[in-house]
């Protein structure tokens, strides 16, 4: 039989075993929130680069030698925001950054407004925003070139593959080239594209945004368009390698459906993160555009919902492992403890 002494062990020893377990999970919910508070900025005007942000009312635009935007095409200028194509068929305009970016860790928060005339299913085509090697390039890739050495991500409004009806539009999508991979439009950009998500950004009231962040090797997309002033994950992507150096931009295009494609705002923030020696001292202009793939980007043509399968688990994902692992560890020392005393009574009964 146990007696009270052991009775009394056995509680002694599982308090303090949930002591223990108490003050880890603690430590392991600062710990998260910590992540998820560093996930996105919070807008510190410290950390904000003028250099490479776009704010009302646009003082810098232009096309003077101190100017530090750039416009192109049907682009208009106005107090209260840049109109890259009006609502009107067959329109491309875009605007750039002159001041090549030499971050290497960054967060580019983009305001932007799609807005028209036209009925559900029948508008076009969508926005870009660009990090790439060359600026005010044209092209038929919302506005800008094919081949394009950097990254895009693309906030495409209209379907052009008839057969992808497993995800619905405006559908926000990221690719990375080397300038050898083309944009497939009849494919909605499927074969290149990393990881993707559906977002309904027209015609709404409120504002809409999208952010942008690069570290440490990692390509987040995140999206803010529910009016409910907070990010929801749209795409979170390891292995990643760009270049410092390249221009940041944005660019639209109509066709035969139209829309007002507006930004309102873009705003560039640096990360304030440590590096390896060895990454400090590494030419971070030299470095070319790729990402590491578990798989090739083609093989999301198979994928149902169009997303990257094989990212690392981040997040919420990360903080239940560690809650389960947590919550196993307490039942296996209560398991333990009780077992220890049961047999400490067992051999007792032989002597």
């Amino acid at each position: 039989m146990i007696t009270e002494k052991n009775k009394l062990a056995l509680f002694l020893n599982s308090h303090e075993v949930f002591k223990m377990c108490k003050k880890i999970f603690i430590c392991l919910w600062f710990a998260y929130f910590s992540l998820v508070c560093s996930d996105i900025t919070d807008g510190n005007a410290e950390h904000l680069k003028r250099e490479h942000s776009l704010i009302k009312p646009y003082q810098g635009v232009g096309t003077s030698l101190s100017s530090q935007w750039d416009f192109w095409g049907s682009t208009l200028v106005t107090s209260q925001y840049v109109r890259l194509t009006p609502d009107e068929r067959s329109k491309q305009g875009s605007i750039w950054n002159t001041v090549p970016c030499y971050l290497k860790d960054w967060e580019m928060h983009v305001q932007f407004k799609v807005h028209g005339s036209g009925k559900k299913n029948l508008h076009g085509d969508g926005i870009a925003i660009w990090y790439t090697k060359e600026r005010l390039h044209p092209g038929p890739v919302f506005g800008n070139q094919d081949h394009f050495v950097g990254l895009a991500i693309f906030v495409d409004t209209f379907r052009n593959d008839l057969h992808g009806m497993d995800r619905s539009f405006p559908y926000i999508s990221a690719m990375i080239s080397n300038g050898s991979l083309p944009y497939d439009h009849g494919k909605d950009g499927r074969s290149t594209e990393l990881g993707g998500c559906s977002a309904e950004i027209r015609n709404k009231d409120h504002d809409t945004y999208l952010a942008i962040r690069y570290s440490k090797g990692r390509l987040t997309v995140m999206v803010d368009v529910d009016d409910k002033n907070e990010w929801k994950e749209c795409i979170d992507v390891g292995g990643v390698r760009l270049p410092t150096g390249y221009y940041f931009g944005a660019s639209a295009a109509t066709g035969d459906l139209s829309d007002n494609h507006d930004i309102i705002s873009m705003k560039m923030y640096q990360l304030m993160v440590e590096h390896t020696p060895e990454e400090d001292s590494q030419d971070w202009t030299k470095i070319e555009p790729s990402v590491s793939l578990l798989k090739s980007p083609k093989d999301n043509i198979d994928d149902p919902t169009g997303n990257f399968r094989s990212t690392p688990l981040t997040g919420w994902k990360v903080f239940l492992l560690l809650l389960c692992a947590l919550l196993g560890i307490v039942v296996c020392a209560v398991v333990g403890a009780v077992v220890f005393q049961k047999r400490q009574e067992r051999n007792k009964r032989f002597y």
